[in-house]
C-alpha cells in the first residue's frame, strides 16, 4: 500500500485503490475473457444437423459424382471390371471433335435449338399472358392454374401426352385437323426426319421441332409465374409516372416495367439454358427418334449402349457440365456483382 502525507500527519491510502474490489474476470482465467454466447447446447445441435446434413447431400450426391465423372473422362472403362480401367489422357475428348465429331456437332445443334426456341417463343409467350393476367381479369387464378398445369408435369409424362393425344397418326389431334388419318395419308410427325431449317450437313428436322413443341408447352407456364411475381412487385407509382409523361403502355413496359424486373430475367435466362442443355427425357420416351440427339442423350447412349464405355460418356458428361457452369458463374456474378457507388 502507498501512503502520502498531509498536513495533519495523517497517513491517508491512495485514492486509486478501494478495499472491496473483486478480482476481475480476466485475471481468475487467467488474463482470457471469458465469452458468453446466447445459444444453448439445444440450439448448436439444431443449427449443425441443420447446415450439415444439406452439406453432406450436397457434396455427396453432386460434388463426388461430378468429380468422380471428369476423373472417368480419362480412362477406358467399360462399366463392368475395375481392373480393366486404364489411364488414356485426352484421347476421350480427341475422338469427340474426330471420330464422333457428327454426333457432337448434331447433339450440340439440336440443344442450341431447344434454346433458341424457348427463347424466341416460350418466353415472350409467358411474359405476353404474365402481362395480361396481372390486369385482374375475372377468373384470373383459373387462367393461372391451367397454364401452370403443365410445370408440374414432368417432361416424360408431357411427352406421352403430345405422343398419343397430339402425333398418333391415326387419331392424333394433328392428323384429324389436317384430314390426314386415312391409311396410306398419315403424317408421322415423330418419324420424319427430313430438314426444315438446313444448316449444311445438319440441320432442323421435322421430328425434332414436333419434340421442341411440348417443351414450349411446359416452358411457357414456368416464366408465366416468373413473371407475373415480378409484375407484382414493381411499384405502381412507376407506371403512373410513365402515364404521366404520356407514354403509351407499349412504351412504359418497354423502358419501365421490363428494366425493373432484371433479377427475373436473370433468373429466367439461366434456367432456360440450363433446361435447354439438361433436356432428355421427353426425347427418351419418344424413343430417341432419328436425327433427335441431344449430349445428354449421348452421355446415356455412351454408357449403356452395346459397346458400354464410359470414360466416352463421361468426357460428354464433361462437356455438358462446362456449359451449364458457364452460365450459372454469369449468373453468380451478376447477382453479387456490387453497384457502383
Amino acid at each position: 500500500m502507498t501512503a502520502t502525507h498531509n498536513p495533519s500527519g495523517d497517513s491517508l491510502e491512495s485514492a486509486d485503490e478501494t478495499p472491496n474490489d473483486e478480482p476481475s474476470s480476466s485475471a481468475s482465467s487467467g488474463g482470457r475473457r471469458r465469452r458468453y454466447s446466447l445459444l444453448t447446447d439445444t440450439d448448436r445441435r439444431v443449427l449443425t444437423t441443420m447446415v450439415g446434413i444439406p452439406t453432406f447431400l450436397h457434396v455427396t450426391l453432386i460434388w463426388v459424382p461430378a468429380i468422380i465423372t471428369i476423373l472417368l473422362s480419362f480412362t477406358n472403362w467399360n462399366g463392368f471390371r475395375f481392373d480393366n480401367m486404364e489411364w488414356v489422357g485426352t484421347r476421350n475428348y480427341r475422338q469427340l471433335f474426330t471420330v464422333f465429331e457428327k454426333d457432337l456437332y448434331e447433339a450440340l445443334l439440336n440443344n442450341f435449338w431447344v434454346l433458341l426456341f424457348l427463347f424466341l417463343v416460350a418466353t415472350p409467350l409467358g411474359i405476353l399472358i404474365a402481362y395480361i393476367l396481372d390486369k385482374n381479369l375475372q377468373g384470373t387464378a383459373i387462367y393461372q392454374s391451367v397454364f401452370y398445369f403443365p410445370v408440374v408435369l414432368s417432361l416424360a409424362v408431357v411427352g406421352f401426352i403430345w405422343k398419343s393425344v397430339i402425333y398418333s397418326p391415326r387419331q392424333g389431334v394433328l392428323n384429324v385437323l389436317l384430314n390426314r388419318t386415312a391409311e396410306g395419308d398419315q403424317i408421322s410427325w415423330l418419324g420424319n426426319s427430313d430438314q426444315i431449317i438446313p444448316i449444311g450437313e445438319y440441320g432442323l428436322t421435322q421430328n425434332f421441332l414436333a419434340i421442341i413443341a411440348p417443351m414450349i408447352w411446359r416452358h411457357v407456364g414456368y416464366i408465366m409465374v416468373l413473371y407475373l411475381a415480378g409484375l407484382k412487385s414493381v411499384d405502381p407509382s412507376l407506371k403512373e409516372a410513365a402515364a404521366i409523361d404520356g407514354s403509351s403502355e407499349w412504351q412504359a413496359f418497354k423502358n419501365v416495367v421490363f428494366p425493373s424486373l432484371k433479377p427475373v430475367n436473370v433468373v429466367i435466362l439461366v434456367i432456360t439454358v440450363i433446361e435447354a442443355l439438361r433436356v432428355f427425357d421427353i426425347i427418351d420416351v419418344l424413343n430417341n427418334p432419328i436425327s433427335t440427339d441431344v449430349l445428354s442423350i449421348l452421355v446415356t447412349e455412351s454408357i449403356l449402349g452395346e459397346s458400354s464405355n464410359v470414360g466416352r460418356g463421361s468426357a460428354y458428361g464433361v462437356m455438358l457440365l462446362l456449359l451449364c457452369f458457364g452460365f450459372v458463374i454469369w449468373y453468380l456474378r451478376s447477382t453479387f456483382r456490387e453497384e457502383p457507388s
